[in-house]
This record gives structure tokens, sequence and C-alpha cells, in this order.
């Protein structure tokens, strides 16, 4: 017979199906606000201890929560509302300090045997159902500071190349660099052996006084180069911060510069706020020093403390120089691993082109001394205080925090690779790695303001958009029962497959739902119901020019199958294109454009034709089709 299928395609199309329903239902449950707590470092667990002292702090505000819980790493508390969502948060982080991350989230309600099998709702975007906000304050002044200072070691090597003596080069907190000499004659061969390299330097001579034999220059940074240098830092931390998003996987996150200074982050759907604040506001960098030797000036010492009080009680504090080999600026690449005769975690660094010069030319002259590497975080602490009215605000200060993670002593000279030690945790070294992998921040930052956003397009816009999806599936489905009879029906059951299979590959692969994602769906209805709309004239032109009605069907759907090919190959080629160049709400209607397209020409062709042949197909003296 021409329209039979066998057993085994059914069978296929059921399964089909019934994981399609299966990873679809979780997007019915509706998840509950929460807050998260976790430590502000990998090392720092959440424990019963932690967990009862949140609980209590909850009932003394008198907050009603529910379904308080704690793996270990972090805590996550269920409220009844946002408005108690965000007491809730001012509360547990006036009770835990500074030591704790308190974040907002939305927790998930998906019933356990289905999260075991690995079903999760889709991710909405900002536009539907909000996400988390930040907004962030780069330092520039920081990245001034840090700017002048390289650039006073870089004069003191230009100078020792080209055998000027010098006193002293030394950057001060006025952004100025003060050169001393003991002669008239070496600053102007310094001037001149200087300008060439650094344009945006204004250098002014200071003359000796009269009872004294020393000479020296100020170089100060022109406007133009401080505002370059600002651009540079805000713009560095831009890039740092998309790349850190992308390590978190947040599906079409915000970042983008606001102002002078700032730079505004949104995550939709994010799965783990703490962490997503932990990673994106951490602010830290790494300095490579050799530690100081005895015969070192005082002036170019400093004393910090290791990074833990087992390390601070054994060894006291580390002694290093002022002058740095290179900064976590110059890290290309970092990942985490384990010494392999230790068996301790490790980070395997690597340093561009100029950075491992820099660190083979230092440690080649200096085997047997010992190297630090310096950890410098920036940190937000909040207090409560009284406000003109005296009511409680929080005020954050910010403050740096100095740590030796590694001293170690220089065996061999080392160049563009080599690793870091002394790290206790994995945790704490893939996080490390992570830092330095998504880029060193040009200047530190801190949080300015953290909240959850609502739908950016309002309850109502939302509203439509969801019921001018339902209105056109319900007008589709009318006009196919309309004109096409019971091959109408058939089409509309492959279209309600083809919108449940599309849920379930958003769902599957974490992608973010937003109201232009909609609109993709909506066009993927028309599109679908098209195939068969082609495939049921095909039918009927076959029975017009005479042929049987089993041939018609057979015929309409194998000679429609290279139209309907060629005509969605051509839509995914745009929806790729859409996706490539677009950003944001574009790709969003792209991925489900692209994706209604693949499940259409499947559910249109497979699906359509399966009921078709279940319900005609057996007949043998088939005379009539309801077409």
């Amino acid at each position: 017979m021409l329209n039979r299928y066998p057993l085994w395609k059914y069978l296929m199309l059921i399964a089909i199906t019934a994981i399609g329903f299966i990873y679809s239902i979780p997007n019915i449950y509706i998840p509950d606000p929460a807050v998260q707590v976790s430590g502000d470092s990998t090392a720092k667990v959440i424990d019963k201890a932690v967990l009862d002292r949140i609980e209590q702090t909850l009932k003394e505000a008198k907050i009603d929560y529910f379904g308080a819980e704690s793996n270990g790493q972090s805590a996550m508390v269920r409220l009844h509302g946002h408005e108690q969502q965000m007491l809730a948060r001012t509360a547990i982080q006036r009770a835990l300090g500074d030591g704790y991350i308190v974040a907002l989230n939305s927790a998930s309600t998906t019933p356990g045997w289905l999260r075991a099998l690995g079903a999760e709702p889709m991710k909405l975007g900002l536009d539907l159902a909000g996400g988390v906000h930040f907004l962030l304050e780069v330092d520039s002044a920081s990245a001034v500071e840090k700017r002048q200072t390289i650039n006073a070691d870089d004069m003191k090597d230009k100078l020792r190349k080209a055998k000027v003596r010098y006193s002293s080069i030394v950057a001060n907190r006025d952004n100025q660099i003060v050169a001393r000499f003991r002669s008239a004659d070496s600053v102007d061969q310094a001037i001149s052996t200087l300008r060439g390299d650094f344009p945006g330097m204004q250098f002014v001579k200071q003359d000796a006084p009269a009872d004294a034999a020393d000479f020296g220059f100020v170089a100060t940074l022109s406007e133009a180069a401080i505002k370059e240098i600002e651009d540079y830092a805000l713009n560095q931390n831009l890039i740092t911060l998309r790349n850190r998003v992308n390590e978190l996987g947040v599906s079409e996150p915000i970042v983008q510069r606001q102002g002078r200074s700032r730079i505004i982050v949104q995550l939709p759907g994010v799965q783990d706020p703490a962490e997503a604040k932990r990673v994106i506001g951490k602010t830290a960098n790494l300095e490579f020093r050799l530690g100081a030797s005895p015969d070192t000036l005082v002036s170019n010492k400093e004393e910090f403390p290791f990074k833990d009080e087992l390390m601070q009680m054994q060894r006291g504090n580390a002694v290093l120089e002022k002058q740095l080999i290179v900064t976590g600026d110059s890290v290309t690449d970092a990942k985490s691993s384990f010494d392999p005769e230790t068996n301790q975690p490790q980070v395997n660094i690597t340093l561009d082109s100029l950075g491992g010069a820099k660190m083979n030319r230092v440690t080649r002259n200096n085997v047997g001394r010992q190297m630090g590497i310096l950890f410098i975080e920036y940190k937000t602490r909040t207090q409560i205080v009284k406000n003109a009215a005296g009511e409680d605000v929080e005020k954050a200060t910010q403050y740096i925090e100095r740590k030796v993670i590694s001293l170690a002593t220089i065996q061999s000279a080392l160049g563009i690779q080599f690793r870091i030690t002394g790290l206790d945790q994995p945790g704490e070294a893939a996080e490390l790695a992570l830092l330095l992998r998504a880029g060193a921040l040009a200047a530190p930052m801190h949080f300015v303001e953290e909240r959850t956003i609502g739908p950016s397009l309002g309850a109502d816009n939302i509203k439509k958009g969801v019921n001018s999806s339902i209105w056109a599936l319900v007008m589709v489905f009318i006009f196919m029962v309309v004109f096409y009879r019971m091959f109408g029906l058939f089409a509309n059951v492959a279209l309600a497959i083809n919108v449940l299979l599309l849920m379930t590959v958003l769902s599957m692969f974490g992608a973010t739902l937003t109201l232009p994602g909609i609109a993709g769906i909506v066009l993927t209805m028309g599109v679908a119901v098209d195939a068969n709309v082609l495939i049921y004239s095909r039918i009927r032109e076959e029975l017009r020019n005479g042929a049987s009605p089993q041939q018609a069907i057979y015929t309409g759907y194998e000679r429609a199958f290279i139209t309907i090919l060629d005509a969605n190959l051509t839509t995914m080629i745009v929806a790729i294109i859409l996706f490539a160049v677009g950003t944001g709400p574009i790709k969003g209607f792209a991925i489900t454009l692209w994706i209604g397209l693949a499940t259409s020409m499947f559910t249109s062709i497979m699906v359509s034709r399966a009921l078709a042949n279940l319900v005609y197909g057996r007949r043998k003296n088939l005379q009539k089709i309801s077409l």
C-alpha cells in the first residue's frame, strides 16, 4: 500500500511527543521569590549554624518565609512575595555582615521527578520576567594612578638603556611622576629621551636650589591623556564583565555603559545570582613582585599578610619590593589543575609576549631570590547608619585588601608560561583562573545599586503578547479546519505538537524567551501550517487530474517536500544572519524562528502524514477524502 507507516515510525512519533510533553511541563510551574546566601569566597561554607542564624533573623524581623535549606555552599530561603524578598535581603545582610553575599533569586518549583530527568523551565528575558540589575561605578582615578606607576617603571627602563643616570623616579598621589638627577644636563637628556615615548606627558623642569646639587622634572598627564585612560578603563571593564558573564553562562545579558564612569549589568533568568554577584563584583588583580632582600632600601619595601591565618602564624608577614614585575593585565590564559606531585590545586598561567619578556628578564637575574604573588581585591563594606530623618539606611564603604597567596624561591628563569601554587581548595583555584581568564579589570569597581527589575514593557504588554500567541493558534486552527476539514485537523494536531517541541527545545538548551521571541513563535505557527497548505494544494491538484485518493495523498506529500525544504532553508539562512549580526532581542527572535522552522518541517511532514496514513492508509477502496 502507498500510504502505510511501519510500526516503528508511529512508536518514534509517540516517543518524541511524550518527551516533548515531559520537558515542556516545567514551564507551567511559577518560581517562588527567594533570597540566596553564599560566602564571599568559595572557601566559606554555609553550615547549619549560619542557616539557623538566617532563620532567627527573619523571625525577629517578622518576615514570613518557608523552605529554608542549605547545600553547604549556599542557602536558599523562599518567601511569599517580592516585598518580603527585599525586606529579607536587607535584614539578612545586616545580620551576617560583609563576609556573606545576600542576593535576590527565584527558586524553582518544578517537581523533583522532573528535575531528576533534567527538565527545567525556559528562562524568561528581562522584558518578560525581569532579572537581576547591577549598577557599578568604575574608579577612574585608580586607573590613572596605576598607569602613572607603570609609566614611572617604564621611564626607569628607558633611561637605563639610554645610559642616563638618575637619582629617583617616583609616581606620587597627585598623578605626577617626580624624577631627580644630579646635573642639569642629565635632566635635558632624560626629557629628550622620554618625550617621544610618552606623548601624553607634559614635562616641566625643576631647577635645584642654589645650595643643592639636585635637579629634576615633573611629568604630568594632559587632560586628553587622562580622558583616554578613563575611557580605556571603562571599555576594558566592559569587555571583562562581558567575558565574566559569558563564563557564568547567562543567556542574553545586557552589559552596557552609562555615562562616563558607570556600567549597567542586567542578567535575565539567572539561576545563581549570588555567584554572579561574587564573580562580577570581584575586582581582583594580581601583582608579581620580588621578595625584599636585606640590602633593599626601606622606602622600597612593603609588608603584606599571607592569605590565611595559618601561614600568617607560621611565617608572619611577607616583605615585597614595591616595583612590579608584571600584573594580571598581562595574563592571556589561566586554567586550574592539580599539581601531579602534591595533588594540590594550582593555576597554570600564560602571559602575553611583553609580560613574558619582563618575567624572564627579572627572574633570570634573580635566581635564588623569592618572588611573591600579591592578590589585590577591592571590597565593599556595608554598614547601617542613620540618615537625616533618623531612619536606618545602608552605607557602602570601599576598601582594598591585599594578601600574598604565594611566596616561593625562583629556581630558574620563568617565561610566558608558569604556575601559581599555594591554593587551598579547587574552588579557589577555579575562581582565580576564571577571573584571570576573563580579563583583568583596568580599574576597580564597586556596586552602586542592586535590584530586581520587573518586566520593562509592563504587565499589560506581556499579557497582550501571550494573548496574541493564543489568538494566533486559535485562528489558525479554525482556518485549517474550515478550509481543509479532516486534513485541516491533521495539520492542527501537527501544529500543536510543533509548539510543544519548540518549547521543549528552548527549555532543554536554556534559551531565553523574550517578547521578540514570542513574535518568532507566532510567525512559526503561520510558517508551520504553510507547509501543510502546500501539501494539501498538491493533493487537490492530483485529484483534479484524475488520480485516485491514495495516489493523490502519496504524491502530494512526496512532491511537495522539495518545495517546503527550499522555502524553509532560505528562511533559516535569514534567521542565522539575524543571529550573527543582531544583539539582544533580535537574537531571541532569530533563535525561536530557526528552531520553529526546524520543528515545523518535522511535524508538518511526518506527523500530519502519519495521521493521514492512520485514517486513510488502510482503506483499500477509498473513493473520497475530506479535503
